[in-house]
């Protein structure tokens, strides 16, 4: 005889229906596959909430199973078109066999859908909480909860959290109080309501009026100005030397390339600081300061200026080797890279992926992390906030530097992405940097785009991509401190976390009432 416990999950359970349920896998996938056309250099905004939406309704008459797997085929697609440029990165320019980059980037693809597949287990968890529950609360929790720990588990992965590509509407008012994952939550609480507002019909007037206050609420939080001019703006300069791969880790064309550069820096004329990108000078720092630095000095005193430099530094001490930036000129001091790429920059196991690296021929691959108590970088008056490469897209660790630091520079490499996505959404992850922390950035890249964003994520100035050019203007640095860049991603974890504790409490509640 059936207890009651077992007919009530009897009843919970959804009906078998293979053709829906695979209709429902599809749907998933295709929805996964649109969410980064969102994202920068597409700009379809709103398919950041339709597409999670879709999903969110699919996972409804799932269970706990089926909503994993739903879960992992929205991840398969958001992540196989999303991060599609990795392949670029091991196949063209890491000369991987293109089986192997294939295949490497199957199973990297995999393990980043792994996050949706486990919030799709864990809503159907809570069944009995109810559809608008589950939807306006439960799912948007757990979303923005997993692309959190995406964002620093084994380091850190947090390329296409749904709140980067809020950069251009209301929604990004939230960036300086909770930064992007509070924009993400604020995009997942929207697509909850929308799969509300087509799920319950009873309650769609009340969704859609929810929706409308969120993103209004969005519009009023950009209102404030937690931040403040610093002074005079400064004239600034990024120069983008456009030096192929093939050639820059050749020690034969290192003077040609410092000669490039030195040229292209006296184009951008009176300036206050110029701005190399990451590794400009292709070898070893000591080697060539002997006959770069006069030249260099030379220049800042011709044009006033002080330079940023990127170059590779080593300690004859200990043997180490930096990713470094030099402040050269009337400054002085230096910041070394501290969150390394992994097998990029350094190789996690040794003994067990020692192979990859040899596949890659990635030149400069055996790099020490700077610490994390380095000295601001000073030059052109003022205190900088500088960042290599990808350090950019983690947000609570380029506050570090605030609310010291008046304006961002970052340097990159990014000819290793080629003609891809990579580029376009790395400048759209350092708009939002300049949103939560009320600074503006200067973003100079070997290969381009190279721009420059102001405090409020407008970009003022670009470059075109493969070119070698001289991106010049003005900025205002800033003073004063957003809550963001004072609290972190405190807030949003604490906010989400307590809505599941509650959400958990409820379930826990409702299920000893029913098995007394």
């Amino acid at each position: 005889m059936r207890t009651a416990p077992s007919i009530i999950a009897a009843a919970e359970r959804p009906p078998t229906n293979a053709p829906a349920a695979r209709r429902g896998d599809l749907w998933a996938l295709l929805a996964g596959a649109a969410t980064p056309l969102a994202f920068a250099p597409f700009g379809l905004a709103p398919l950041a909430l339709l597409a999670p939406a879709v999903l969110f309704a699919a996972w409804l008459d799932a269970g706990a199973a089926r909503a994993a797997w739903r879960g992992f085929l929205y991840g398969c697609g958001l992540f196989g078109v999303g991060v599609s440029w990795v392949y670029v990165s091991l196949h063209v320019y890491g000369r991987m066999p293109a089986p192997l980059a294939a295949l490497a980037v199957a199973l990297f693809v995999a393990a980043l859908a792994v996050f949706p597949a486990l919030v799709g287990a864990a809503q159907a968890r809570g069944r009995s909480l109810g559809t608008g529950t589950r939807l306006i609360v439960v799912m948007p929790a757990l979303w923005t909860l997993s692309e959190w720990i995406r964002g620093w588990f084994l380091t850190g992965f947090p390329w296409l959290a749904l709140g980067y590509s809020q950069s251009d509407t209301w929604l990004a008012g939230f960036a300086p109080w909770l930064g992007v994952y509070g924009v993400g939550y604020a995009v997942a609480l929207s697509a909850g309501l929308l799969a509300g507002a087509w799920r319950l019909r009873r309650r769609r007037l009340a969704c859609l009026a929810a929706l409308a206050l969120l993103w209004a609420a969005g519009a009023l939080a950009a209102l404030p100005e937690w931040v403040r001019p610093a002074g005079a703006p400064l004239r600034v300069a990024l120069v983008q030397g456009n030096v192929g791969l093939d050639i820059k880790w050749q020690p034969a064309h290192l003077e040609r390339i410092v000669a490039r550069y030195l040229a292209l820096s006296a184009e951008a004329g009176a300036a206050d600081l110029i701005v190399w990108p990451e590794a400009a000078v292709p070898g070893y720092f000591d080697r060539v300061a002997p006959v770069l630095l006069p030249r260099l000095e030379q220049r800042a005193r011709e044009q006033g200026a002080d330079f940023l430099v990127g170059a590779i530094e080593r300690d004859a001490r200990t043997g180490a080797h930096y990713n470094t930036v030099f402040a050269l000129g009337d400054a002085r001091g230096r910041y070394r890279k501290q969150h390394l790429v992994p097998f990029g920059e350094y190789l996690p196991l040794p003994a067990l992926f020692r192979w990859v690296i040899d596949y890659l021929h990635i030149p400069m691959s055996n790099f020490s992390a700077g610490g994390d108590e380095q000295a601001p970088v000073r030059a052109a008056g003022r205190v900088i906030g500088v960042s290599v490469c990808y350090e950019d897209a983690f947000g609570e660790e380029l506050i570090a530097s605030l609310p010291e630091a008046e304006l961002l520079v970052n340097v990159s490499e990014d000819s290793w992405f080629g003609d891809s996505l990579a580029p376009h959404q790395r400048i759209q992850m350092a708009r939002l940097r300049t949103l939560e922390t009320g600074r503006p950035m200067l973003r100079a890249a070997n290969t381009g785009p190279s721009v420059l964003i102001d405090h409020r994520g407008r970009v003022t100035a670009r470059s075109p991509q493969f070119e070698a050019h001289v991106v010049t203007g003005r900025v205002q640095p800033m003073a004063g401190a957003t809550p963001y860049a004072r609290l972190g991603n405190a807030p949003v974890t604490v906010l989400v976390a307590l809505l599941l504790v509650v959400a958990a409490g409820v379930a826990l509640w409702r299920h000893r009432a029913r098995c007394p």
